[in-house]
């Protein structure tokens, strides 16, 4: 049996990361974090291309144009999606998770989403520093993963 081993070097990578700028707080720490972990990984500044959108709804379009670019080795969503009074929230989480999904699925490019949902600004702000950098950590790997499975 042949196993493919994870692979968290990201030299060379060319990275797109597409992030909300609703709730700007957390989605600054968002990108902080995972900036960070990047260039732990390998990661050049001049590698990695940063799309800021209006909110979570908008990060799937955008997604959608730079991995047809074919430029990009993997891709990033960053947001957050916090939970007010109306069902507006379920709404955002929802179909954005299901744009990025679909995304991935028929461009064959790996995103990482990170596109928080939680019920409080306090929860977002407790996970954004760990999402950040699993983010990074995710895409390098299934970057990496689909160039061994090739």
């Amino acid at each position: 049996m042949k196993e493919i081993e994870k692979n968290l070097n990201g030299t060379g990578m060319r990275i797109g990361i597409v992030q909300s700028r609703f709730n700007t707080t957390v989605c600054e720490g968002l990108l902080a974090a995972c900036r960070a972990q990047l260039g732990k990984l390998g990661v050049r500044d001049d590698d990695v291309t940063l799309a800021t959108v209006p909110g979570a709804l908008e990060i799937p379009l955008v997604l959608q144009h730079l991995a047809q670019s074919r430029k990009y080795d993997a891709l990033i969503a960053l947001g957050a999606v916090i939970r007010g009074d109306t069902y507006h929230f379920e709404v955002v989480s929802n179909e954005s998770a299901r744009g990025v999904g679909e995304v991935q699925l028929h461009a064959g490019v790996p995103i990482a989403n990170a596109i928080l949902t939680t019920d409080t600004d306090e929860q977002a702000e407790v996970r954004m520093n760990v999402k950040g950098a699993e983010a990074a950590l995710v895409a390098i790997e299934m970057a990496n993963l689909l160039k061994a499975a090739l």
